[in-house]
């Protein structure tokens, strides 16, 4: 959707710090009435803008310690399909996010787990026999500090 103008993106800003805001909320936010942002909410959902609302789980309090960026590079794309590794690693519960990536590394991976000892049983157990795993590389979290920011301003 190319036809945002700067209430639609305070709109945004608004719902990227809290989508739990009301209408009626957002529109005293960005200074029109409750009635004019629930339909601007709507066009910018109905356009594909707004994807669904989120929270934020901090995973260290469930007892989830360590995060792990996983690089994977498939051993031949040609013999296992790109479709069955994704299957087959979506299904991993502790595997948060799977990224078809270009570069070094065919996926990008991100592992939450208890601990160093409860990722390397993820590791061994559950990603080494996925179908067609070549070459992983891991990378530890160590930090968090940046969080999606606002939205760039309207550069019209």
């Amino acid at each position: 959707m190319s036809d945002l103008d700067n209430t639609d993106l305070a709109i945004l800003r608004v719902l990227a710090a809290d989508a739990t805001k009301s209408a009626a909320e957002i529109g005293r936010a960005v200074g029109i009435g409750q009635p004019a942002a629930w339909r601007r909410i709507r066009k910018l959902t109905e356009a594909g803008v707004l994807g669904g609302r989120r929270i934020v789980v901090d995973n260290a309090a469930l007892g989830f310690g360590v995060t792990v960026f996983l690089g994977i590079r498939l051993a031949a794309k040609g013999r296992t399909s790109l479709e069955e590794f994704e299957r087959a690693v979506t299904a991993i519960p502790e595997v948060q996010t799977v990224q078809h990536v270009l570069g070094q590394f065919d996926y990008r991976l991100r592992i939450t787990a208890r601990d160093i000892s409860d990722f390397e049983r993820i590791l061994r157990r559950r990603i080494m026999t996925l179908p067609g795993i070549g070459q992983v590389e891991a990378n530890v979290m160590l930090s968090e500090e940046r969080r999606p920011g606002p939205l760039a301003p309207l550069d019209r």
